[in-house]
């Protein structure tokens, strides 16, 4: 078996960790929900869970990988032998998550090349994205691309892939975003047009109680925890995989704080990047738009309406968007190989072995809007087809469970001292202790089990 790996110190854990945070789901699913849950109500709920939910999940599986230096697949077992089902069902997570995410960075790369060439306004089209992803060659050339940039990093491990791609990448990104969410304020629309960019901020931040009752704030905290598991990265085993190349000697709840915090505001200014553009270009009805519609069909038509400097902005935010995307997918691909590495595989022939695998799905994930196509209605009331299921599968059932499970595991059946000792190792104060036991015993448990109820289509 290979030696394991760790990362240099708690700044490249602190990097790749939020790599993996800050994703797709942050930059097309955030803004959504914001503007659909009453914008500054929505932020507040967010922050609240995050320094509370988001913080008990995101501290114990770290806290589960550096005490048991194993991947998901194995470290649940580590830590209890009657529950290493959990480590099981954390590997399968992003083995679903992973050929679908390939399909999407695919698209992502192909609409970067599109405005980076200078092709922005073709892309604005109303029929660009649906003729591009119903096509039988192009999206799975740009799918395997994606894979292969991201398989590159895997096979070249946790120090001169992972936290060397990590360390450029975060940076660029930040600043990416910051300097699009800053020009997104400047905005003022032309012709019969007033609105503003400053206008579009107030819609995304203030928060909105028209016509809000009791039923709409609890489906709000449900969007917001909801967003939790996407934001973070948690119940994926994403978490626990890289807990595990955090060295012994390093602050612990100092690297978790960062995560947080750097997350958050990623997420913050994902909203501010993208809510007051689609305001000032398309109005309030521009906001309704989730998924793939925000990303690949509101934002192009935004992009051309500025004219020559939409298409260098374009290509700007894509690039911006591709970089997120293939942080994400870098650390879902890690979760599954370093599993295979704790089996005893190689880490070439696990890359391989999962690059092989992940291509063979990604590929009938591609064919799902044209040879494969059907429609299948979920029990949350959506219909979709493969791409869809998988997503549902993986985000709404599978998650929930194991969040669920690792709750129970730690609240209950090892209690919370496992993870208090291993976060406090080195004389760290443990300043939201109370809290964090609290939160895994009895809080977060029945809050995921409401939003499992709620996936399951119960209410």
């Amino acid at each position: 078996m290979e030696k394991r790996s760790s990362f240099s110190g708690s700044i490249g854990f602190v990097l790749a960790a939020a790599g993996s945070a800050v994703g797709l789901g942050n930059i097309w699913r955030f803004p959504y929900l914001a503007a659909k849950d009453g914008g500054g109500l929505f932020l507040v709920i967010y922050i609240i869970l995050a320094l509370t939910f988001g913080f008990t999940l995101l501290m114990t599986e770290v806290s589960i990988g550096r005490k048991t230096k194993q991947s998901c697949l194995t470290a649940y077992g580590r830590i209890h032998k009657k529950w290493g089902w959990l480590g099981g069902l954390a590997s399968i997570v992003p083995f679903i998550i992973m050929p679908y995410y390939c399909v999407i960075g695919g698209w992502v790369l192909k609409y970067s090349l599109v405005f980076i060439t200078g092709q922005g306004a073709a892309a604005a089209g109303d029929d660009f994205f649906t003729q591009f992803i119903t096509g039988y060659s192009e999206p799975i050339i740009y799918n395997i691309v994606f894979l292969l940039m991201t398989a590159v990093v895997i096979y070249r491990g946790v120090n001169k892939g992972i936290e060397a791609i990590s360390k450029v990448l975060m940076p660029i990104l930040f600043v990416l975003i910051v300097g699009i969410a800053i020009y997104s304020l400047t905005l003022s629309g032309g012709g019969e047009s007033s609105r503003t960019g400053i206008e579009g901020l107030g819609i995304y931040v203030i928060p909105n109680f028209d016509g809000v009752g009791v039923r709409d704030v609890l489906m709000t905290i449900m969007d917001a925890m909801g967003q939790l598991f996407y934001s973070i990265s948690v119940a994926m085993g994403i978490m626990v995989t890289y807990g595990s190349y955090f060295k012994d000697g390093d602050n612990l709840l100092k690297s978790v704080n960062q995560i947080e915090l750097f997350d958050t505001i990623v997420a913050f200014l994902a909203g501010v990047m993208i809510i007051p553009a689609v305001y000032v270009f398309l109005g309030t009805e521009g906001l309704s738009n989730a998924g793939p519609g925000l990303l690949f069909v509101a934002m192009p038509k935004i992009f051309v309406q500025m004219g020559i400097a939409g298409n260098i902005l374009g290509a700007i935010f894509f690039l911006t968007v591709l970089f997120a995307a293939l942080t994400s997918c870098i650390s879902i691909m890690e979760a599954i190989c370093s599993g295979m590495i704790d089996k005893g595989m190689s880490r070439k022939k696990a890359t391989v072995t999962e690059g092989i695998i992940a291509l063979v799905l990604s590929t009938v994930v591609c064919l799902g809007y044209n040879l494969l196509y059907f429609e299948f209605k979920l029990p949350n009331g959506a219909v979709g087809q493969i791409l869809d299921i998988m997503d549902y599968l993986s985000n709404n059932i599978l998650m929930p469970v194991l969040a669920i499970g690792t709750c129970i595991l730690i609240g209950w059946v090892v209690k919370p001292k496992t993870v208090i000792e291993e976060a406090t190792k080195n004389g760290e104060r443990f300043g939201r202790k109370h809290l964090y036991i609290a939160m895994v015993k009895v809080v977060a448990p029945i809050l995921l089990v409401v939003l499992l109820l709620g996936s399951l289509g119960v209410y």
